[in-house]
């Protein structure tokens, strides 16, 4: 991939953000595989863990990612990141938005299905938001991201059917998965105070993401996992869900991301997170027979609903249409996981320069966030 800006859209660029051709936007159809590679990633993990440990799956996983990722930057001559300090946050990074949440989800989907998992991965948005103004300082709360997050709580209680009373192993199992995306909420704004922004390729940093989450499953999962289990022991399908899921979701996924956001922008492909749910919910249902109750679906799409508010997906104030993103700088740093990737669209258009009105203002946003945030600060002092 160029890790050359994006230039601004222009009446002749055929693939200007937003563009569309007589067949229809370019964008939809990896649009649409997008949601349903990491859709489908809780199908591949609730396979895996049939016969993997969840460490050793987490292993495999971001092993093959990398593998992924590295064969790409060398096809595409790209290099990886040489600042030493870069590669200590992307240390914790992989720890922490990696390794952890992706060993949280296994161990979570021994207890629970894979569509009850895929709807509580919809709550890192909500995880984001209060550590990105408290801790991080990279946002500001306003009244429409207070209310959505009151609103995501409430469907997170009514996705755990508080007043059944929860405990034993589904209780556990749920709290893994959310304690999976509390990682990611700990994750995205760090990487967005002192990874976003710098030069390297967004496929660069994500593949030395994977690289160093590799090195620390290479440790730990022996160390409590004992050794992996031999390929032959394997059956067809684990080894094909293992190999969908390092290649598909933790490697080329994030290729297909980068051409959207271009194609698209950064607004349109975060749409991406809303069907999210819904293709690990219809996936789990079809091909493993799991079965939900009525207030599981009901819990994610009011979780969804806080979400939108919180992004101000419903301000009046958003720009009309869907074709007048800010111009992208092709550098976004993304945790490597589908709620990095879908939160740090966000952190592409903040990195980047805004589109200009002809009177030479900034335009709006058209999540109806970007005017509320506060002046970016000089390059120097978000150096770490």
């Amino acid at each position: 991939m160029s890790t050359a800006a994006v230039t601004a859209p222009s009446s002749a660029d055929p693939v200007a953000p937003g563009s569309t051709s007589p067949a229809g936007p370019r964008w939809l159809p990896a649009f649409f595989a997008l949601a349903v590679i990491w859709g489908s990633s809780y199908l591949f993990i609730k396979v895996g863990i049939q016969e993997i440990h969840p460490l050793h799956l987490t292993l495999f996983r971001v092993a093959i990612g990398a593998a992924t990722l590295v064969v790409i930057l060398l096809v595409t001559r790209d290099r990886l990141p040489r600042d030493l300090r870069l590669w200590g946050h992307l240390f914790v990074i992989a720890g922490v938005g990696v390794a952890l949440p992706f060993t949280l989800f296994g161990y979570g989907e021994q207890r629970v299905d894979s569509t009850l998992a895929g709807l509580w991965n919809a709550t890192t948005p909500l995880v984001v938001l209060p550590l990105a103004v408290l801790v991080f300082r990279t946002e500001r709360m306003t009244i429409h991201r207070l209310i959505g997050l009151f609103i995501g709580f409430g469907g997170v209680l009514v996705l755990l059917g508080i007043w059944q009373g929860v405990g034993g192993a589904q209780l556990t199992g749920q709290l893994m998965c959310f304690g999976a995306s509390c990682c990611y909420g700990v994750a995205i704004p760090y990487q967005k105070r002192f990874v976003t922004g710098r030069s390297q390729s967004g496929v660069a940093v994500a593949s030395t993401q994977l690289i160093l989450a590799t090195a620390q499953m290479c440790v730990i999962a022996p160390l409590f996992a004992g050794a992996p289990p031999a390929l032959w022991t394997l059956s067809g399908n684990v080894i094909a869900s293992v190999m969908a899921l390092g290649a598909l979701g933790t490697g080329i996924a994030f290729v297909i991301m980068f051409r959207t956001i271009r194609l698209a922008g950064a607004s349109t492909a975060s749409m991406v997170t809303y069907l999210i749910p819904l293709v690990a919910t219809v996936v789990g249902i079809v091909v493993l027979s799991e079965r939900l109750e009525w207030y599981q679906p009901v819990g994610g799409l009011i979780i969804l609903a806080g979400v939108a508010v919180s992004q101000g997906l419903f301000s009046r104030h958003r720009a009309p249409g869907s074709g007048t993103d800010p111009v992208l700088d092709e550098r976004p740093s993304l945790v490597a996981s589908e709620a990095g990737a879908c939160q740090d669209c966000s952190a592409a258009e903040s990195a980047a320069p805004p589109l200009r009105a002809n009177d030479g203002r900034p335009k709006p946003d058209q999540m109806g966030v970007t005017s509320e945030k506060p002046p970016a600060r000089k390059a120097s002092t978000n150096s770490p």
